[in-house]
């Protein structure tokens, strides 16, 4: 728990402090979706002319877009304290009641994995979004009596890669919806000058423009690329991250100008040289490349998708032809269906 105004953001798990220091900390900060920036804006000032807490808010896309960056952007914009928690980590009902009990007035409650939250959790949820009660059960047996406490008013801002396992009674409880999407070329150039300068470390234009290329429209992923490249930078006995460098960090990393690493070239290998270019079920692929399934489906499936190289299909993942020159490998030629007059 933090009081926002003050402190800088909770580390997320696996996080580092430098991560930490480059996420924005308030809305004006935040580059990209403009969009939903607009809309939020709007909600946010709504809320404060009020003087009421921010209607509870849902926030979904792929990993690395800002779900949890713009969670807390909300409690510094509202000058709320932010409780951090996980829908894996609140595993008894106990345990969101304790929660909930101790939230402060206008108090932002942010849950990552919100799709996680078992079914009892969510029992308890419920009446504490709508009503703001919290109801407990002491003792056992036929003494056993039921006590609704009052919670203070408070904002839940969900945030999950996964929106269509949310249940609809949870789902329908939110009153703001907000979706990322992936991130152009210029949001990524932006976002990845202001790191730079947050970093302490010049990058030339045409560095930048590289890296923002091969970071799959993805912010974490952009960020994480100008560290290791800000690295070979300074071995190398330069103070700018030029094209070159960039260029050579970049190709050392594995990364191609389309953004895909090796895991994703593997991918798209087994597809085309195992199993014909498809189709294949994504449990068959899980294991003759030694990935996770839901690894494969949530973190490199949706950019694969976005970027053609795959389709799906009822009966399993195909390679399409820009996977085959992507790769350089040549595509065989598809058996034609016969025509009208043919014996």
């Amino acid at each position: 728990m933090s009081r926002n105004a003050d402190l800088q953001p909770e580390p997320q798990p696996g996080e580092i402090p430098v991560e930490q220091s480059l996420r924005p900390r308030r809305l004006a900060e935040f580059i990209g979706q403009q969009r939903l920036k607009d809309n939020l804006a709007v909600f946010l000032e709504a809320a404060r002319q009020r003087r009421e807490a921010l209607d509870h808010l849902l926030l979904y896309g792929p990993p690395g877009l800002g779900k949890t960056t713009v969670a807390h952007i909300v409690a510094n914009e509202l000058g709320a304290t932010i409780h951090v928690t996980s829908g894996p980590a609140i595993e008894r009902p106990g345990d969101l009641v304790g929660i909930l009990t101790n939230l402060d007035d206008g108090a932002v409650l942010f849950i990552d994995e919100i799709h996680r939250l078992s079914r009892p959790v969510e029992e308890i949820l419920y009446p504490a979004m709508e009503d703001r009660k919290v109801d407990i059960l002491i003792g056992k047996g036929p003494a056993a009596r039921s006590i609704r406490l009052d919670v203070p008013p408070f904002t839940v801002v969900g945030a999950t890669t996964r929106q269509g396992l949310l249940t609809g009674p949870l789902r329908d409880r939110f009153g703001i919806v907000l979706h990322f999407g992936f991130y152009g070329p210029d949001a990524l150039l932006a976002i990845i000058q202001r790191s730079s300068r947050i970093l302490g470390y010049a990058i030339e234009q045409e560095g930048a423009e590289e890296i923002a290329r091969r970071s799959r429209g993805t912010p974490r992923i952009a960020n994480r690329l100008l560290r290791r490249v800000r690295d070979f930078a300074q071995v190398a006995g330069s103070e700018t991250i030029t094209l070159d460098i960039a260029q050579r960090a970049l190709e050392a990393l594995e990364v191609d100008h389309l953004g895909l690493d090796r895991v994703d070239r593997t991918l798209l290998e087994a597809m085309i040289r195992k199993y014909g270019g498809g189709p294949v079920g994504l449990d068959t692929l899980a294991a003759s490349t030694g990935e996770d399934a839901g690894t494969i489906e949530d973190v490199y499936e949706p950019y694969l998708l976005q970027q053609g190289l795959i389709q799906r299909t009822p009966r399993g993942r195909c390679a399409t032809s820009l996977a085959y020159r992507h790769l350089g490998i040549p595509e065989p030629r598809r058996a034609e269906p016969p025509g009208l007059f043919d014996e």
